[in-house]
């Protein structure tokens, strides 16, 4: 099936080069795969947009990415894949508590000039129960720049703010929802209730994985799906 426009947008900490295995099966079927890049470390912010001639687009987003999409890819998207993502990081009541807790020590150690420590230490906890060394090389290997270091503490504060679907998210459309039951970022209650408001969505459900989602197979999975619903 031709004529199909994906748009990719990593998470936290992440960059574009986490979407090598999604870019060459898309290329193997024809479809254009448009990464989107918050700029943590040597590279260029880029806020992707969808290409003219396309009519099936849809929007794969990891963890914060669906959140770092500006409205107008939303508004014009035909699908989406939600990859361990959510609608509100932080839980209401006692978990919201201790989240935002975390969530300010991080910032704080990032304003420190602890950056690598810290980045380290989340893309630990996001592969668990898999090893880090399984991960894409990210801004982590490459180096945060003065710029990125901003973002990365702008974005927390941002992550800390989410409340909903992403501005812009079309109603009716077919979703995909992958989510990690060891996911040790996105809390259960937070996964709990992105599937509340997307009631139609189709949901796989991993017991073997964690935030990262690191699996070979994953890529063509989803494609497959993507070829389902937009035929």
């Amino acid at each position: 099936m031709s004529g199909i426009q994906l748009i990719g947008m990593h998470g936290w900490a992440g960059d574009h080069r986490g979407w090598a295995p999604w870019i060459k099966s898309a290329a193997a079927r024809g479809w254009s795969f448009c990464c989107g890049e918050r700029g943590y470390g040597q590279e260029s912010p880029l806020q992707p947009s969808w290409s003219s001639g396309s009519e099936r687009r849809v929007v794969i987003g990891h963890s914060f990415g669906p959140h770092l999409l500006g409205e107008a890819i939303w508004r014009e998207a035909s699908a989406a894949v939600l990859l361990a993502s959510f609608t509100r990081f932080v839980p209401e009541g006692r978990e919201g508590r201790a989240v935002n807790a975390a969530l300010r020590a991080m910032g704080r150690r990032i304003r420190a000039g602890e950056e690598h420590d810290q980045l380290r230490d989340f893309l630990q906890q996001a592969a668990r129960p898999q090893s880090r060394a399984l991960l894409p090389e990210g801004p982590l290997e490459q180096g945060i720049s003065p710029e990125g270091r901003s973002r990365l503490v702008e974005d927390l504060e941002r992550l800390g703010a989410t409340s909903g679907l992403p501005a812009g998210f079309p109603s009716g459309i077919p979703v995909l929802i992958v989510e990690a039951s060891q996911d040790q970022i996105v809390n259960a209650s937070s996964r709990e209730e992105l599937k509340q408001a997307l009631p139609e969505a189709t949901v796989w459900s991993r017991s073997d994985l964690g935030h990262s989602l690191i699996d070979p197979a994953l890529p063509d999975a989803v494609l497959d799906w993507i070829t389902d619903v937009q035929a």
